[in-house]
């Protein structure tokens, strides 16, 4: 009996790789953000920040991820927003490359790339001290 459910787990990992990994993942970044952080109170540490004491574009992204868990979306916005204009470009991206539309799909991955250098920058100048995760 249990080398039948072995077999057919086997040949869903097989037909369906994305769902699978994906999933995976996704359940795996819940259980981060849901047991083990409020567990030991571990985040993972920017290296940029760390090194460089400046913010990088994904700074606050796991404190975001957070607050989204708990459905806070407006201290979720002010952690990291970027996320939530490249989450929507990214589907625009997918959809272009899926039905094979080069140009599209590249000039919105040179669209989110540019977003995300500028945002990078913009939130360590002084004037731009509100885009900082806080």
């Amino acid at each position: 009996m249990m080398l039948i459910n072995y077999y057919n787990f086997q040949s869903f990992v097989r037909k369906n790789p994305k769902l699978f990994w994906g999933s995976f993942f996704a359940i795996g970044t819940v259980a981060y953000i849901k047991i083990w952080l409020p567990l030991t109170n571990l985040g993972i540490p920017c290296p940029f920040h760390t090194v460089t004491g400046l913010y990088c574009p994904g700074c606050g992204i796991t404190r975001a991820a957070t607050e989204l868990l708990h459905f806070n979306f407006e201290m979720s916005f002010h952690y990291n927003m970027l996320i939530y204009f490249l989450i929507p470009l990214y589907g625009l991206y997918w959809l272009s490359k899926r039905y094979h539309k080069k140009m599209s799909a590249n000039i919105i991955m040179t669209f989110m790339v540019t977003m995300t250098i500028t945002f990078g920058i913009l939130r360590n100048i002084p004037y731009f001290s509100w885009l900082a995760p806080s």
